[in-house]
């Protein structure tokens, strides 16, 4: 049975786009923002002949500076928001954003980071006036329960919610009634965060749509656990009577690990979810749409069967599959919200009933070169074997650079990428050099455009040849990650370049 078109997203015309976070953009203020240099960015990919621009999940990121593990779903990241857009409100003045400026050394310093931009944004609401109809409108919104949660966790000293005084520890609306009363400016800060990180998102997105260019965002499968979406529906996930973990989340060794990946988030309650109708999900999806025009939808195999671990368990190596909803979610949102554009992330573990999955969804997978060259001739990565209703890349934020994944290879591995690699180009009229590492990324990366997949999607470090130090996550790794960074905007002279690829492959 062949896969259906997603109409949404792939429509026969070949595109392409470009994966860059915006944490990753150039900038004095130590963290990529929403300012002047993601509408640069925007610029670059209108220029290069991008359709497409693909980013992390913009929530407040939470455990490692991980966007996968957020204080809330729905939530962006207030370190995000661009000092200068709150000079120009008037929240701050031009001469209190010298003491808040940081190197531009290639790398977000998240430690210094968070307080100093929690303190500059403190300023700024000082200056805020709480009682404009627009601020009112969005505080009796979904951000509320956000606020509360952070006011809350404060006043805690910063402890998980399950060691939160008796009567804050579970969800009631009467005491946050009472807490409000009491704490009302500190409620109104994390409300303005979350107002401000909107309205900036709203302008950049509007930015890039004004240019053509569609915005793919990202939904994590599973939720952090001190998280606001535990905190007020416990219920939801496998929880004992006392708020702590049954079970958690990972995945068994694979290629990433060989003792797999202990992701300690806890893990849906699916017969709870589909006594009504997948509601929390469905909103959690209604909120996605909100903000971006195609979906990535992180570890989608997950639906289908999903891997969960003894709470306490040193690795992932004794957990266990459990059937997943399924269709059946899928089916309950698209009743509900209409057609939507996913992109299923479909690596890892699969099996029958994840394809199975991707036919009756009709979803568009995702097929990443980096895993082609095992000798295989059946290996789905390879280019013959991607089908248009793909998503192809050369590699996605948990692998390596092109570059990197080069370098790190031993003789036996590089001669082998060279025997498979050669004669692909050849036969797809690729003329490129494989006498360095980056001429061999560069075959790499046109090899991906000249693929069947109706879209491509290049990481902005692939485009510029960057090494393992531009590398943004390492799977089942706490420390150290989603730091990467440019130093500055992307050259112009590139973007002719890349045009000109993309149009010989018809992407453009």
């Amino acid at each position: 049975m062949a896969r259906k078109k997603n109409k949404n997203l792939i429509t026969g015309k070949r595109t392409a786009g470009v994966l860059m976070h915006i944490t990753s953009l150039p900038g004095e203020y130590g963290i990529g923002t929403l300012g002047k240099e993601a509408e640069k960015f925007a610029d670059f990919a209108k220029e290069a002949g991008f359709s497409y621009w693909q980013i992390l999940p913009l929530v407040q990121t939470g455990l490692g500076n991980s966007p996968y593990q957020s204080v809330y779903t729905a939530s962006g990241n207030p370190m995000m928001i661009d000092p200068e857009k709150l000079v120009a409100q008037g929240l701050l003045r031009e001469e209190e954003l010298a003491a808040y400026k940081m190197p531009q050394d290639g790398s977000v310093h998240f430690d210094e980071l968070e307080a100093r931009k929690t303190e500059l944004l403190r300023k700024a609401f000082v200056r805020f006036d709480t009682e404009q109809a627009s601020f009112k409108e969005f505080s009796s919104g979904d951000f509320l329960d956000y606020a509360y949660f952070m006011a809350l966790r404060e006043k805690s000293g910063g402890k998980p919610f399950w060691e939160w005084e008796r009567r804050y520890k579970r969800h009631d609306a009467e005491t946050l009634k009472e807490f409000y009363a009491k704490n009302a400016d500190e409620v109104n800060f994390w409300l303005f965060v979350q107002y401000e990180f909107f309205r900036e998102w709203k302008e950049i997105k509007a930015y890039a749509n004004g240019l053509g260019i569609k915005i793919i965002g990202d939904i994590p499968l599973y939720v952090a656990y001190d998280s606001v979406d535990v905190w007020k529906n416990p219920q939801l996930f496998k929880l004992n009577k006392n708020l702590s973990c049954k079970k958690v989340a990972g995945v068994p060794p694979d290629y990433f690990s060989s003792t797999g990946q202990l992701w300690g988030n806890p893990v849906y309650d699916w017969k709870v979810h589909a006594a009504d109708g997948y509601a929390w999900w469905t909103e959690r999806i209604r909120q996605a749409f909100a903000i971006y025009d195609v979906v990535r939808i992180d570890h989608f195999r997950g639906f289908d069967r999903y891997y969960e671990i003894d709470a306490g368990a040193e690795t992932a190596i004794g957990g266990r599959w459990r059937k997943g909803p399924g269709a059946a979610l899928f089916a309950a949102v698209k009743e509900k919200l209409g057609e939507l554009a996913f992109i299923a992330e479909d690596l890892g573990t699969l099996d029958e009933g994840v394809y199975r999955l991707m036919r009756k969804t009709g979803y568009p997978g995702m097929k990443v070169l980096q895993f082609a060259f095992d000798g295989n001739p059946g290996n789905p990565y390879l280019p013959a074997n991607i089908a248009e209703n793909s998503v192809c890349y050369t590699g996605t934020h948990d692998n390596d650079t092109l570059v990197g994944f080069i370098e790190g290879m031993g003789e036996a591995e590089h001669s082998n990428l060279l025997r498979i690699l050669k004669p692909l180009l050849k036969e797809a009229g690729i003329e490129a050099e494989t006498d360095t590492s980056e001429h061999i990324a560069e075959g790499m990366a046109e090899l991906a455009l000249s693929c069947r997949a109706g879209l491509c999607v290049l990481p902005v470090q692939d485009l510029l040849k960057l090494g393992s130090d531009a590398r943004m996550n390492v799977p089942s790794v706490a420390a150290g990650n989603w730091r990467f960074r440019l130093k500055e905007e992307m050259p112009s002279a590139l973007a002719v370049k890349i045009r000109e690829k993309l149009k010989v492959y018809k992407r453009v």
